[in-house]
């Protein structure tokens, strides 16, 4: 996400910035982005630990995603960065040290019920958009090239990681498979792609996003079961 933001963001200068801005944008967008995380997350905790009423403490976690994120868009720096700070504090210090049963069940209904709505509400604004969008084979064929290239890009990825790994502790056979292949895309790629500005790029990043999408859900999404399954009965 971060990188997208510094790329977009490079694109909308209208000009080519030097490697030592590009840096600068990357550090103020990841860094700041954790270090805003973690001061609303450590505040809201806080708040959190103080009051023993659930509805309190469930409207303090909403308002820490509305009003963190609004802040992080006006201080430009990551949001969804600064949210996953935040939330790895709520979810571990919050619920381990400030919430009671209760105040955890009411959390966790809240969140997963919010969680289910707004995925429901992105399918639902690209299933709205594909109405408007122009495919044609060039399309299909261009996504179908650009889904097998990330899950090579997954594979170049992965490997490297869990060889090293091999040399401290033991890994499953099979984890570099398994890994590879459940790498799928969802809904955070569409909607990077729908924060693009109105265009006929625009157009044509969101027809291929959409399209490697749905091939990685379609393809991998509904055969990963039989991956896990193989490998785990391998000797």
């Amino acid at each position: 996400v971060v990188v997208f933001t510094v790329l977009l963001g490079i694109i909308q200068l209208g000009e080519t910035p030097s490697v030592a801005d590009t840096a600068l944008l990357f550090v103020r967008e990841a860094i700041g982005g954790v270090l805003f995380g973690g001061v609303i997350g450590y505040a809201t905790y806080r708040m959190i630990k103080s009051v023993e009423q659930y509805q309190v403490e469930v409207m303090l976690t909403l308002a820490l995603v509305i009003g963190g994120s609004a802040m992080c868009y006006e201080l430009h720096v990551s949001a969804p960065i600064a949210m996953v700070v935040a939330g790895l504090i709520i979810g571990n210090l919050g619920r381990n040290l400030a919430m009671n049963d209760m105040t955890r069940r009411y959390m966790d209904g809240f969140w997963e019920l919010i969680d289910d709505m707004l995925n429901a509400l992105l399918f639902a604004l690209i299933g709205l958009e594909l109405l408007l969008l122009p495919f044609n084979w060039l399309h299909m064929a261009a996504g179908s090239v650009l889904a097998l290239a990330v899950l090579l890009s997954r594979l170049l990825t992965v490997a490297p990681a869990i060889v090293l790994l091999r040399r401290w502790r033991p890994v499953p056979k099979g984890t570099v498979r398994v890994l590879t292949w459940g790498g799928l895309r969802g809904g955070v790629s569409v909607a990077l792609a729908l924060s693009l500005p109105l265009g006929e790029e625009r157009d044509l990043l969101l027809s291929i996003t959409y399209i490697v999408v749905l091939s990685s859900i379609l393809v991998q999404g509904l055969s990963i079961g039989k991956v896990v399954r193989r490998v785990s009965v391998q000797p």
